[in-house]
């Protein structure tokens, strides 16, 4: 009998952790086909900063079974000596996780509004923190709720699945996160700094109300988040096929190091999650720290593009 019940057990703990996702970007079909299996939660991060709604959002339609936590609101970032967007302390996000009944045996699918492209920076925002607790069986649903619907899939309304709170243990992985003095001895080394904003914010032509001027970090390739992202029926989705040609493009080496930042270290987290999950970059750190940060010391130097130049020029204050 021994043998027996030994091949049970064994069988038993893989049904368990069948719901592994093939991926870090996991699509609807997928999903609604492991939906019921034990040990996998959906997230869902929808919040005002997407378009998406929030928590009445949620109440009203969401995918079966999903638990809710506001991006914006629950603590998955925080301010912190006048620098926006900054990761929390590690017990600060066990916690939060383990309030959302998620424990470090679980599957976690995460999904954003998929309205927008700066919503995908939400999902790839939790999604990094999870990664940086050192829990790595975790995905991003491509498409969001909004994809889920327009697959026809079932929705549910109300308050989403009822769950006990569990213990969640973090064991940081400080090689995601990247430092000030980290990023300050990237421009002296051979690390890349990837700058994930949009254009004219990299140029210096727009400047986020979180950075205290306008402009880049000297010797940062830029590589918008936005460029990743489609839409496609009013779903917007990450378009995995057009990841190498974009960063082809911007000229990056999968080799070096790489630290990607924007103003907060939201849209950032896309870059972050494109070059190291799909991309295959071998080392790749998120400096949530950003142009907020970065802004914060007028000593430090920072390039715009003058009008009529086409290239970038410090400029030290």
């Amino acid at each position: 009998m021994k043998p027996i019940l030994f091949v049970i057990w064994v069988l038993a703990g893989a049904v368990a952790h069948a719901a592994q996702p093939p991926s870090a970007l996991v699509d609807a079909d997928w999903l609604n086909e492991h939906l019921n299996q034990d040990q996998l939660v959906v997230l869902d991060v929808r919040s005002g900063i997407d378009n998406g709604g929030d928590r009445s959002s949620f109440q009203q339609a969401h995918i079966p079974g999903s638990r809710y936590s506001s991006y914006t609101g629950d603590g998955w970032r925080e301010n912190r000596d006048g620098v926006q967007g900054v990761l929390p302390p590690v017990a600060s996000l066990e916690r939060l996780i383990g309030s959302l009944g998620i424990g470090n045996d679980d599957t976690v699918v995460i999904v954003p509004a998929g309205t927008g492209a700066t919503d995908f920076g939400s999902a790839a925002r939790v999604y990094w923190t999870f990664r940086v607790l050192g829990h790595d069986r975790v995905a991003i649903l491509n498409g969001g709720f909004a994809g889920w619907r327009a697959a026809g899939f079932q929705v549910a309304s109300g308050e989403g699945a009822d769950y006990e709170l569990a213990k969640f243990s973090g064991r940081l992985q400080p090689e995601l996160i990247a430092t000030l003095a980290e990023v300050e001895q990237a421009r002296e080394s051979q690390a890349q700094l990837v700058d994930a904003r949009p254009a004219d914010y990299f140029r210096g032509e727009t400047q986020s109300p979180a950075a205290k001027a306008p402009g880049t970090i000297p010797g940062a390739r830029n590589l918008p988040h936005h460029q990743f992202v489609g839409q496609h029926d009013e779903v917007f989705y990450l378009d995995a096929e057009r990841v190498t040609g974009q960063v082809n493009a911007a000229e990056l080496d999968p080799a070096a190091r790489t630290i990607s930042f924007c103003n907060t270290g939201h849209w950032a987290a896309t870059d972050w999650f494109v070059l190291s999950e799909l991309a295959g970059f071998q080392e790749v750190a998120l400096y949530d720290g950003s142009m907020s940060e970065w802004s914060q010391d007028s000593s430090r130097p920072i390039q715009v593009a003058r009008k009529g130049l086409g290239k970038l020029l410090d400029l030290f204050d």
